[in-house]
């Protein structure tokens, strides 16, 4: 995700200093960023402060004393990234409750699985949770759910998706106004691109063939969508995906292609694994074997997957299982790659042996950081040519505080395209009514910023 121009450095505290930490710190603090890093094992805070510009404190991240060593008082993005829950919101809700603007936690994917059923956010009062399983399952299943798609990103935890794809000729949306395209309840075109030129459309503004078109919605209503402004229809024949390794990657991949009707299959190993697989994934084929061994590729006829996609700890067996999956026969392989620098790597070289794309959890948290990299009224969570997508929340006292969408006189030029109240995130309808507090996402033109903020603040 981008994030908006940088003003000056901000002040940074990380608490955890192992892959993703450790990786956002160096990154960081390559920026010019002042990092303070709070680590528990002497070995790697004395590792991290001979390579890099920041200061290491050795101590819990969940210690006032450790807080205070680390300038909490002048601490502008709190990032708990440790491997442990407890450690992560403690220190995290800390870290709020003494007055830092925006705190970032990272958890385990089950406990964000478990998000519709209590509002961790708002009990420890962090501003963002993430899990890096999930951010890397979701670059993924950008590859595989929306092959056709010139770009795939989310908004509001996964509940809205963006795509970027081009209008065909044979649609029967081309020729008429987007009020008259009869789109899915909760969906937007929200920015066209036609002959190099980028706007925000208006609803009388009609389709032409051949452009591009940034759309919105929940993802299963944005499928039908795109599918009908690409082919005309909204029907698509279910794609076969293989995954190697049933571990909390593999496992949140298989759970999000499940509801896309996709015919999933993981390979794993492990019987015990195998088995909680099964009890937990009801559309997806468990099955118990060794995808490093290409005989066992082959007696599954693997070679007639849409995708194989490799999630294992190992990058060398992630990398030596596409390459066998591409040789018997599969056109599109993906694999999982932890050290950031080897997925950039073979992102750039890996279309010649069948890897599509390498995805680093490191670099899908950084990403998913960078948003938070300024402080102030609003983020840009995504830059288009047409414009921008920026995240701002409701103030008590703005103008469109009780009134519904219809009823406010929102400038030409943007396009809203998501409203997020506690739990419910949904892309507003005109009968919608924001309330304080609520943070809106809209596609926002570059005259028009000011003007739409001036309408939530």
């Amino acid at each position: 995700m981008a994030a908006r121009p940088r003003a000056a450095p901000m002040n940074i505290i990380i608490v955890g200093a192992g892959e993703i930490g450790r990786h956002l710190a160096t990154e960081l603090s390559r920026e010019q960023h002042s990092i303070a890093v709070i680590e528990h094992d002497s070995k790697l805070a004395g590792e991290l402060e001979r390579s890099i510009d920041a200061k290491v404190v050795c101590g819990d991240g969940g210690s006032v004393h450790a807080l205070a060593q680390a300038n909490i008082g002048e601490c502008e993005l709190f990032l708990a990234l440790t491997s442990d829950n407890t450690v992560n919101l403690m220190s995290a809700s800390m870290a709020k409750a003494m007055g830092v603007e925006m705190v970032v936690s990272r958890v385990h994917p089950g406990l964000q699985r478990e998000e519709w059923l209590f509002d961790f956010r708002g009990h420890f009062g962090i501003d963002h949770l993430f899990s890096s399983e999930r951010l890397a399952a979701i670059e993924l299943a950008k590859f595989i759910r929306n092959p056709d798609s010139l770009a795939v990103e989310e908004l509001a935890r996964g509940k809205i998706e963006v795509q970027q794809i081009r209008v065909s000729e044979k649609s029967d949306a081309v020729g008429k106004s987007l009020r008259n395209i009869g789109a899915p309840e909760r969906t937007r075109v929200a920015a066209i691109t036609r002959e190099g030129d980028s706007f925000v459309p208006v609803a009388e503004t009609e389709l032409v063939a051949g452009d591009i078109v940034t759309i919105f919605g929940e993802p299963r209503r944005l499928r039908t969508l795109a599918e009908r402004l690409q082919t005309g229809s909204g029907t698509r024949e279910d794609l076969r995906v293989v995954i190697f390794g049933g571990g909390e990657y593999g496992f949140a991949l298989a759970q999000m292609l499940e509801s896309w009707d996709c015919r999933v299959r993981i390979f794993e190993k492990d019987p015990e694994l195998c088995l909680q697989l099964t009890e937990r994934l009801s559309e997806t084929t468990v099955i118990n074997a060794d995808a490093t061994v290409v005989a066992e590729l082959e007696e599954e006829q693997v070679g007639d997957a849409d995708f194989f996609v490799a999630m294992s700890e190992s990058d060398e067996d992630n990398v030596m299982t596409c390459l066998q999956a591409n040789n018997i026969g599969v056109k599109n392989c993906l694999t999982l790659i932890h050290r950031a620098d080897y997925a950039q790597a073979i992102s750039s070289s890996g279309r010649h042996f069948g890897v599509v794309a390498a995805v680093s959890p490191r670099e899908a948290t950084r990403r998913d950081i960078e948003r938070y990299l300024t402080a102030g009224q609003f983020y840009v969570v995504k830059k288009f040519s047409a414009g921008e997508v920026i995240e701002t929340d409701v103030a008590a006292n703005a103008e469109a505080v009780g009134k519904h969408v219809r009823e406010v006189s929102w400038p030409e030029g943007c396009v809203l395209v998501g409203l997020v109240r506690g739990l419910k995130a949904i892309v507003p309808g005109p009968d919608d009514e924001i309330e304080a507090g609520d943070s809106i996402y809209a596609m926002v033109g570059p005259k028009v910023r000011k003007k739409f903020l001036k309408l939530l603040h």
